[in-house]
């Protein structure tokens, strides 16, 4: 059996359980392979937004008994709540065990700060029309839909793999333009702080950069998401990395063996589904 990677710190964000995009097996596969001291999750981790009571499939479950059972067996699980999780804010400051829920967290990485939050604040669509940014989460999850079917058959032909939501982001020059001004106004808004870390989400560009202005210079994170990059960001021996799931090996033996006794404990997978009902329903 292949031995689990230990890490200080394990970032991920972006999963969007209880919608079609999400690649909770692959978030499995990544999760069963490592062994955080501190596990981040950076926001819109479940899609509360868009959940639906008869799409839920076991594979996004396990997911959440997973964090469960890290938190329960000593990683300390930090949940960071975002746009699409909202509802969890009124739950911020609340910690039970090992987890707990807030809106942002800093922390001291060697000595440096490190700022760490979702990120939709900067984000005018959501605040001024929370209305227009739902409806363009529901055609992102249809893009996704539709272009899993475009790969399945891509692969069948042995072609390469084609993303939709990519090429439309790319060749949109706004949708850059986003992007960039996020980084920027993120990290300067860092550097005015002292933070020598500013670790986001929130925009599914995974990316590790460093920032400089003239009032001085931070290092930029985003830890991607598990819609299309599948991406996590990893911290140890001082250093930081972005890792990609296409790029990690896997032991699958020791994945089985985790998945039996996933299923033994249903408990924890029922209570979690119910406080999500409760809080879609209110």
């Amino acid at each position: 059996m292949k031995q689990k990677r230990p890490l200080e710190i394990a970032v991920i964000s972006d999963v969007h359980l209880g919608t079609f995009g999400c690649h909770a097996k692959e978030l499995m596969e990544y999760l069963n392979s490592i062994e955080p001291k501190t596990l981040i999750l950076n926001g819109d981790i479940i899609d509360i937004w868009q959940f639906r009571k008869n799409y839920f499939p076991k594979s996004h479950l396990k997911v959440i008994q997973k964090i469960i059972s890290l938190s329960a067996t000593g990683t300390e699980v930090i949940y960071l709540t975002g746009n699409h999780d909202e509802m969890l804010r009124k739950f911020s400051d609340t910690k039970i065990g090992n987890l707990s829920i807030v809106d942002k967290k800093i922390m001291t990485l060697d000595g440096k700060k490190a700022w760490f939050f979702h990120g939709d604040v900067f984000d005018s669509s959501i605040q001024k029309a929370k209305w227009l940014a739902k409806l363009g989460g529901w055609g992102y999850d249809l893009l996704i839909l539709l272009n899993r079917f475009i790969n399945f058959w891509l692969i069948k032909f042995k072609k390469e793999k084609y993303s939709l939501s990519k090429k439309i982001k790319n060749s949109v020059k706004k949708a850059v333009k986003y992007v960039s001004d996020f980084e920027n106004v993120a990290s300067d808004l860092a550097i005015d702080n002292n933070y020598r870390y500013v670790i986001c989400g929130h925009i599914h560009q995974p990316q590790i950069i460093r920032k400089v202005n003239k009032n001085g210079t931070c290092l930029y994170l985003n830890s991607g998401d598990w819609v299309e990059n599948l991406t996590a960001l990893e911290y140890n021996d001082k250093k930081w990395k972005l890792v990609k799931y296409d790029e990690l090996k896997f032991d699958t033996d020791s994945i089985d063996k985790v998945d039996q006794v996933d299923q033994e404990k249903p408990n924890d997978l029922l209570t979690a589904m119910t406080i999500i009902s409760k809080l879609k329903n209110k």
